[in-house]
């Protein structure tokens, strides 16, 4: 199917009968101006997904494992789960409710400081870090499952003996369970840095209007919009998700390397 990026695909002649036409439609793409609009859209949502988004859970999982009682951790545990399990679409919603300028209550606070409403979602300056806030919302629970699976294999032993030294429960974070979970850590970040340019399609889908075109359109909007919707440019949009997946192989690479350099070899995927 990769081989549909190379060539002049026609549905009538199939994959293997359609003209070979070379780097033709990765010259297209880059010959346009769109193509470094849509690759610095798509890199920035990515690295404040990575700056932003991808510490929350780790935060979270070592705060959950510091609550008293196991029942309230459980409740906290089960209670951060809930807003996975709710539909991009249902999300979307719920923000264009509380962000509608004149019945949102984000903007009647606003209004109520003496302030003036804000058009938050027809504003391109806000698309960003709504996404990365509803993200956050969203994902942060159920993204912190592996690292709390982490902190349950930490020797309960260790801490016993850090408390007898007299050490604080930040202490015994930062000394004791940070090293115990950093090697799921950097497996994580090095998967999350693969998938920098693999930002959610559905809720930028859902989000996007013609207002926050500018800093809203990434890659994979831009192969739904110019590749499949407008034009059925199969041979096009094959291109640009071929140039997607080898910048992330690369960064995947690249990020493996810099990690077993940085650790002495121990860390890293392989």
């Amino acid at each position: 199917g990769l081989t549909i990026a190379f060539k002049d695909f026609d549905s009538r002649l199939g994959i293997i009968g359609s003209p070979f036409v070379g780097l033709k439609y990765f010259r297209q793409f880059f010959s346009t101006n769109i193509a470094s609009k849509t690759i610095v859209n798509t890199l920035m949502l990515g690295l404040a997904q990575l700056v932003f988004a991808f510490p929350v859970p780790v935060v979270f999982a070592l705060l959950l494992n510091q609550l008293p009682g196991k029942y309230f951790k459980k409740t906290v545990q089960t209670i951060s789960f809930a807003p996975h399990f709710i539909s991009v679409v249902v999300l979307v919603s719920m923000l264009n409710i509380m962000l509608a300028p004149k019945s949102g209550f984000v903007n009647q606070l606003i209004v109520a400081c003496g302030g003036k409403p804000v058009f938050f979602t027809s504003r391109s300056e806000y698309f960003r870090p709504l996404y990365v806030l509803s993200g956050i919302w969203q994902s942060m629970g159920y993204s912190a499952i592996i690292y709390i699976s982490a902190l349950t294999g930490v020797s309960p032993d260790l801490h016993e003996a850090a408390v007898m030294d007299g050490a604080s429960k930040m202490q015994r974070i930062w000394h004791i369970d940070i090293p115990c979970i950093m090697p799921t850590v950097i497996i994580m970040l090095i998967l999350q840095v693969g998938n920098l340019l693999s930002v959610n399609f559905d809720q930028i889908y859902i989000l996007i209007n013609d207002m926050v075109l500018e800093t809203g359109e990434t890659l994979d909007y831009y192969v739904y919009r110019v590749g499949l919707y407008s034009t059925n440019n199969f041979s096009q949009a094959t291109a640009v998700g071929l140039i997607k997946s080898l910048i992330g192989f690369v960064l995947v690479i690249t990020t493996n390397i810099i990690t077993k350099k940085m650790t002495d070899g121990e860390g890293g995927i392989w």
